[in-house]
């Protein structure tokens, strides 16, 4: 694979590097890489994979552009708000290289097809946000030996490594056997991130990618780097694959792809979503709120901060984070209707207070942004 004269000058940085130089270069560039997420680590990693030069980039997303991308989800500008963020990308990724061939796989990420997806690219990496999606992803490169870039954020950090039992190093389950109980760990959504973040990580990761590609330098095969934005600190651990593991150990016993929103724990949306006995709508909610004859009291379990973001007027805070040491100052016999930004908070205040013998909980289905979206706009979004 040869480069033309006006990639000797594109690439001229790197041809110089006695590390890179022509050859490292062909690599590059023959070298095809997944890119699973188009959001806040995708967009560093496509970005500087397409200015360095890789030949094919595949992009798996499904989801759209919103304004609260724009923060982190620096392969999105203002304009492309409501558009397929894989056609955003593309666009992006074009404007820096258009060598570049970007495939875009405009799916959401399954056991269907995550074999037939993957088997298609030399590198796989690991930009998602979701437990389901991670296991799913690291199965099938195990399975089909492909390196898996892992990376992944939180508020203020972050991580990454590279998973290849094939190469010698252990998988993602060698380290997380299990996921977490769901809920357990808020999403960015839910905790928030801080926007350079996905950078710092991103940038990494796009790193081990160009290593495995021209075969230089250590990997992080067997190591997990991890983050701290707030001490400006790294550490890292060393990991070993474990014999044990179900999927890369010595006696395997996950051998296709399985079911992973129910590995995951989480549970199959109902038919009719509005069945659920648990919770209300924002409508039942502001008629409450109309009508105190009703007798229902509405509170907020969001945290402080994001009470002075934005709040409904006439609706107190009760923290979720507090609620075991403040509970005793609500009434067990009121009936409360619960909500939080979205409604995965409030569930869970819900099951808390149901604990402790309140009978007359219901949790707001979509929270205050279904307020904002269906009751009053001038309640803001976050």
């Amino acid at each position: 694979m040869e480069l033309s004269n006006e990639e000797i000058r594109r690439y001229s940085r790197h041809l110089i590097l006695p590390e890179v130089g022509l050859a490292g270069q062909k690599k590059i560039k023959s070298t095809s890489v997944l890119c699973i997420g188009a959001g806040g680590l995708g967009s560093p990693i496509a970005m500087y994979l397409a200015a360095a030069g890789v030949g094919k980039l595949g992009l798996v997303d499904f989801d759209t552009v919103d304004f609260s991308n724009l923060q982190r989800q620096i392969l999105h500008g203002t304009e492309d708000v409501g558009r397929h963020k894989g056609e955003s990308a593309r666009d992006t990724i074009k404007s820096i290289n258009p060598g570049v061939e970007v495939v875009l796989h405009s799916v959401r990420l399954s056991a269907e097809n995550a074999m037939d997806i993957i088997r298609q690219y030399d590198v796989v990496v690991d930009g998602t946000d979701n437990f389901p999606t991670r296991y799913l992803t690291n199965d099938a490169c195990v399975l089909l030996k492909k390196p898996n870039v892992y990376g992944s954020i939180f508020r203020f950090e972050g991580q990454a490594s590279v998973f290849a039992p094939h190469l010698g190093g252990p998988c993602y389950r060698c380290l997380y056997p299990e996921p977490p109980p769901p809920g357990m760990v808020p999403s960015c959504a839910e905790g928030g991130v801080l926007g350079v973040l996905p950078g710092i990580v991103g940038c990494i990761q796009a790193t081990e990618i160009l290593k495995l590609a021209i075969g230089k330098g250590t990997s992080l095969i067997g190591r997990l780097v991890l983050f701290n934005a707030l001490d400006m600190k790294f550490k890292e651990l060393k990991l070993r694959r474990d014999p044990q593991c179900p999927l890369c150990g010595d006696h395997p016993t996950i051998t296709e792809l399985i079911d992973y929103e129910v590995f995951c724990g989480i549970p199959t949306e109902p038919v009719n979503p509005a069945s659920n006995p648990d919770e209300v709508t924002v409508q039942d909610m502001k008629k409450a709120m109309d009508d105190p004859k009703l007798g229902i009291k509405v509170i907020d379990v969001r945290e402080p901060d994001e009470y002075q973001i934005t709040h409904i007027a006439g609706v107190p805070l009760h923290p979720l984070s507090t609620l075991p040491q403040t509970f005793t100052n609500l009434d067990p016999n009121t009936q409360y209707y619960i909500h939080c930004k979205s409604g995965v908070r409030s569930m869970k205040a819900l099951k808390f207070l149901q604990e402790q013998g309140f009978k007359y909980t219901k949790s707001v289905k979509g929270g205050i942004n279904a307020w904002s979206d269906e009751i009053d706009h001038s309640v803001a979004k976050y």
